[in-house]
């Protein structure tokens, strides 16, 4: 049940009839796990714990560095050398009270997902490299658990859903293999535009909404792509690969 509070706190988005006071029920009975709280993991931890989810587990290793300042505005140089999950997980405690924030301060690898991302009703990967969102996709696929993946570099940015162990549905590794060692976007060496990271990890938090909720036209098995240097935006079909090892799609 919603308390008066929370019918006030959440009244703009309650009164959508496409959303209401069941979506908001939906949302505050939902777990979202959040890997990585960088460039997409701020923004869209901003807006998870301001639509009212009701669990919030913020999964990331890494400490504040002074150039994630300008695309994470969690943060600020007083969180200079602190825990992102832990600064970020306070953060969220104050954009609202009613949701239930756990910090991870660990890096997520395939002996501990499984353990991390259980009980979660969906997982919000924004993390920067290929060993862990392969591992995220692992554990998904093992879970049974949508797997939300949004990813940023340079101009561009792309959000797509997986349900790789429904019949005929890809994964992430249909996507882009199942290769650890695959070259990634590297923010260091390619750059990013510090609001492209707020855009899509929003529009990452948007979707998180819609999957749980179920409002509109869900996104699983598409892939929605933005290129911001030009402000141009597709979606395309994501479709499985009977050959993948994981899902076997």
């Amino acid at each position: 049940m919603l308390s008066d509070a929370e019918l006030d706190r959440y009244a703009r988005q309650i009164i959508l009839p496409q959303f209401g006071g069941a979506g908001q029920a939906k949302l505050k009975a939902s777990h979202v796990a959040v890997i990585g709280a960088g460039g997409i993991g701020c923004p869209a931890i901003t807006y998870l714990a301001a639509a009212g989810v009701g669990k919030l587990t913020i999964i990331d290793h890494d400490r504040i560095e002074l150039s994630n300042l300008h695309r994470q505005p969690l943060f600020t140089d007083a969180d200079l050398g602190a825990l992102k999950a832990e600064v970020a997980a306070e953060a969220a405690r104050r954009i609202n009270p009613h949701v239930e924030v756990a910090a991870v301060a660990e890096r997520l690898d395939d002996a501990n997902a499984g353990a991390l991302l259980a009980g979660a009703s969906l997982i919000l990967d924004g993390c920067d490299n290929f060993a862990t969102r392969l591992a995220v996709n692992r554990a998904a696929v093992a879970l049974e658990t949508p797997l939300l993946s949004a990813a940023i570099g340079a101009f561009e940015g792309q959000v797509a859903l997986y349900e790789g162990w429904r019949a005929g549905h890809a994964c992430y590794a249909c996507l882009v293999g199942n290769d650890p060692d695959r070259p990634g976007i590297n923010c260091a060496e390619t750059g990013v535009m510090g609001a492209l990271a707020g855009m899509i990890g929003t529009m990452a938090a948007l979707e998180a909404v819609r999957a749980l909720s179920g409002w509109g036209s869900p996104l699983a098995g598409r892939l929605a792509i933005v290129d911001m240097l030009d402000r141009r935006w597709r979606e395309v079909g994501v479709p499985g690969d009977p050959e993948c090892p994981i899902c076997k799609a």
